[in-house]
């Protein structure tokens, strides 16, 4: 693994599946059709770059789930639940990329404990 995902709030790695001592973790009250999202950032291991660099959601529930790119500390437009945010090039030198994930639970749906759901993270990795 050459890349690795953080939360922004206090630089705490995400856990990596299929453990969840970190994960990504939403409590969302189905029956207000809630939302709620969390800032994090990617960063590569030292010495390397990550070009290409992709979080996709992926899990039982993905399409649940929404990204978006970070504009100065704050969510860009998310993208369509379920789909990737492309990040471009990833570097340890060139430092944190940004970006936000949220997810949604609807009045329709059943209530679940899903653990399920991963953030993908691809790309093309090369040492500098």
């Amino acid at each position: 693994m050459y890349i690795k995902l953080f939360f922004a709030e206090d630089d705490v790695q995400v856990s990596e599946a299929p453990t969840t001592t970190n994960a990504v973790t939403f409590i969302l009250r189905a029956d207000l059709n809630e939302e709620k999202e969390v800032r994090l950032y990617a960063m590569a291991d030292e010495n390397y770059e990550v070009d290409d660099t992709e979080v996709i959601p992926s899990g039982d529930t993905a399409e649940s789930w929404a990204l978006a790119p970070d504009v100065v500390g704050e969510s860009g437009v998310y993208g369509a639940y379920g789909a990737k945010i492309e990040l471009g090039t990833v570097g340890y030198n060139t430092g944190k990329v940004y970006f936000w994930a949220k997810a949604k639970a609807v009045d329709t749906e059943t209530p679940v404990n899903d653990t399920t759901v991963v953030l993908d993270t691809s790309g093309i990795a090369r040492a500098v």
